[in-house]
């Protein structure tokens, strides 16, 4: 046997047969982002380090959750969800933590769910794509249907696309990005990422991000909140989602 996140699978490849089943696996890039999670758990176990992830099973009011903290970007949080996937069998993967506010309405504090999410900094459209679609994939790749539809009638949620990139948007970019992607209302590192790994392996996806910042002119202007207050804010929000039976996470 092996142990892939503390979890036993087949010897061998980490991509054999998982042994357990979690309801939902919570994905978060940073420790202030996964913190609030943990702290919220009532019993954790099996906590464990595979390359730059550090994962551990949370019961959190009868759910058992794999929660991972992945490391900050695009590959290391594809490579987490990626194991996380093949280490337990799980309805639903979730990001979860913090993102900079790039629609013109959102304010910090907002808490925010993906309905659409792409790439940024992905342009191929000289070959046909659309921007923000990596050639021979989708051109974004949605949020859990029914999860999406859920959020949209909790107050203070709002729900729009996210967009991921390599580069912070700021003053000199914002306008770039928001011509490029007048529906998106986050920017982040990882969200895009670990959709397209949910969608290599067929698992429904969605992603909860609290506002920390603002992508825009005003930003230098404006105040921030801690990453680990808008995670905790995020984290209530993925904890009333992910409270349904496991069907609804699907269309």
């Amino acid at each position: 046997m092996t142990d892939t996140f503390g979890v036993g699978g087949a010897a061998g490849s980490p991509l054999g047969n998982p042994a357990t089943t979690v309801d939902a696996v919570l994905i978060a890039a940073m420790e202030e982002e996964i913190a609030p999670l943990e702290r919220r758990a009532e019993h954790l176990a099996h906590r464990r380090n595979v390359g730059a992830a550090r994962a551990v099973i949370a019961t959190i009011a009868d759910r058992r959750l794999l929660l991972v903290r992945s490391g900050i970007g695009a590959v290391n949080a594809a490579t987490a969800a990626a194991i996380a996937i093949h280490a337990v069998r799980t309805p639903l993967v979730v990001s979860v933590g913090s993102a900079g506010g790039l629609g013109p309405d959102v304010r910090i504090g907002d808490v925010v769910v993906g309905n659409d999410h792409a790439f940024a900094m992905a342009d191929a459209t000289a070959f046909g794509y659309v921007r923000g679609q990596i050639p021979g994939m989708p051109a974004s790749y949605p949020g859990a249907p029914a999860l999406v539809e859920r959020a949209r009638n909790r107050a203070g949620v709002l729900v729009g696309q996210m967009i991921s990139g390599d580069a912070f948007i700021d003053a000199r970019t914002v306008d770039h990005y928001r011509a490029a992607f007048p529906e998106a209302l986050t920017a982040d590192m990882e969200t895009a990422a670990i959709a397209q790994v949910c969608h290599f392996f067929d698992v429904p996806y969605l992603a909860v991000r609290g506002v920390s910042d603002l992508c825009g002119p005003e930003a230098g202007a404006d105040f921030r909140l801690a990453v680990d207050d808008v995670a905790a804010l995020a984290a209530d929000v993925v904890l009333e989602l992910v409270d349904v039976p496991a069907a609804l996470t699907g269309s």
